[in-house]
């Protein structure tokens, strides 16, 4: 017999992690909390691949972006030579389809999408190679009123999962005007920064002439009271920047949300014109940022479609998860409404009719498998977390019954349950356990 290592155990790749539940059930009651309030909004589903061609997002994003330059996974396709990129983002997916399948042909549309987005960085808490993302767009819309209507979505939906606008989670607005009011701003900007280039870190100089906006978002401490001092974004806007600035205002100020102006907010994105907003929290750290967005009107032009008005945001849910945890604001752990004790295998084709009989009336049944006294099945039937027990002994069987007993009140009497008339008494288990 021929000697042969045992082969070592494949793990997962850094910072792309698997979920079990417990956790992944938190996921599923965060999914379907933003499921049902976009539908409430009128916003549709739309699915896009998380593989898209490298160009879409050298064009889409910016080629002098961190996230072009250092964070994206990039390969060739062996197969045909296409240069290919695992998504750092979903919008410019999204615009991609819109402008493929002529999707504004009939008018503009309201969309969102949740799923994976990918990008090469330090793995740390809230931070992931592989993370999550929730996008919300609007894409055809050119008025104010949008803009307003996505940010007040958001405010709904921290309402809807128990934050507290104001305490927990805080907005941050600004306008980055159109790209002439930007061009002026940008010169001048450039030259307040080359006065002070001894200030300047290794990342600001490299962007100091290719994207010197996101020098104003440094965490530099030695570089805030330079970048405090220069100038504002808001000095350069012409009337109509500021009347569209000043409109998406009226509606939230009508809608009684506070927020800040922040001048120095800035989007990480090359594409963001006029409204950009930001919901930061005090209670992550240096990762503050839940969910940040804006308008981008001029890139459907830029990848090649006709020209048309967008706005969206992004919203990551892992930190938003973690920003939940943190507060104790989860739903109840999900548990099954009963569980079935089976104490003889032979029983289970009298038994598993009636479990699907209860399943089809919406009673979620957990069913032991695999044997075991009747001690070693009930101890896994409250660690379940199902109130019920259906008990399906030899005796209970012979008469058509089972037994019922609640698993959470002691005092509550033990009740036998008739077989066949599963439709009559399903209906309490799901109850109590809603």
């Amino acid at each position: 017999m021929s000697d042969s290592k045992k082969p070592a155990p494949l793990t997962g790749v850094k910072g792309m992690n698997d979920t079990f539940a417990p956790e992944s059930g938190r996921w599923e009651w965060l999914e379907g909390e933003m499921r049902q309030l976009l539908r409430l909004y009128g916003y549709r589903n739309l699915r896009t691949p998380i593989v898209e061609p490298t160009a879409l997002f050298v064009r889409g994003i910016g080629e002098v972006t961190d996230i072009v330059e250092k964070e994206m996974y990039t390969f060739t396709d062996k197969l045909n030579g296409d240069e290919l990129a695992l998504r750092p983002e979903i919008t410019a997916g999204i615009v991609r389809a819109t402008i493929e399948h002529n999707a504004l042909y009939d008018g503009p549309l309201r969309v969102w999408s949740i799923g994976p987005v990918f990008r090469h960085e330090r793995p740390q808490k809230g931070r992931y190679r592989q993370f999550h993302q929730l996008d919300v767009e609007a894409l055809g819309f050119a008025g104010p009123d949008v803009d307003a209507e996505l940010i007040l979505l958001t405010r709904a939906l921290w309402r809807r999962l128990g934050l507290v606008e104001g305490e927990d989670i805080r907005l941050e607005l600004n306008s980055l005007g159109e790209p002439d009011e930007r061009a002026a701003h940008r010169a001048a900007l450039i030259e307040h920064l080359e006065r002070h280039r001894e200030l300047l870190d290794a990342d600001a100089q490299r962007r100091l002439h290719t994207n010197p906006l996101r020098v104003l978002d440094t965490k530099n401490p030695a570089m805030q009271a330079m970048v405090e001092a220069a100038p504002q974004l808001l000095d350069f806007l012409g009337p109509e920047s500021l009347a569209h600035l000043n409109a998406v205002r009226a509606v939230l100020d009508a809608a009684g949300l506070a927020y800040t102006i922040n001048p120095r907010l800035v989007r990480g994105l090359d594409y963001y014109n006029r409204t950009v907003f930001e919901w930061v929290t005090p209670h992550l750290g240096s990762q503050a940022t839940v969910c940040g967005g804006g308008r981008y009107d001029g890139l459907i032009a830029q990848l090649g479609g006709k020209s048309a008005p967008a706005v969206g945001f992004g919203l990551g849910m892992e930190r938003l998860l973690l920003l939940l945890e943190a507060l104790g604001k989860f739903a109840p752990a999900v548990a099954p409404d009963a569980y079935a004790v089976v104490p003889d295998a032979s029983a289970w084709p009298q038994v598993a009719p009636v479990l699907e009989a209860l399943r089809a009336a919406g009673v979620a049944v957990q069913a032991h498998a695999g044997g075991g006294s009747m001690k070693s099945q009930f101890k896994r039937a409250n660690q379940s977390g199902a109130r019920w027990a259906l008990v399906f002994g030899g005796d209970e069987l012979a008469r058509g019954e089972l037994t019922l007993k609640d698993l959470r009140e002691a005092d509550v009497p033990q009740a036998p349950r008739a077989l066949d008339r599963v439709a009559d008494w399903a209906p309490a288990l799901r109850t109590c356990n809603a």
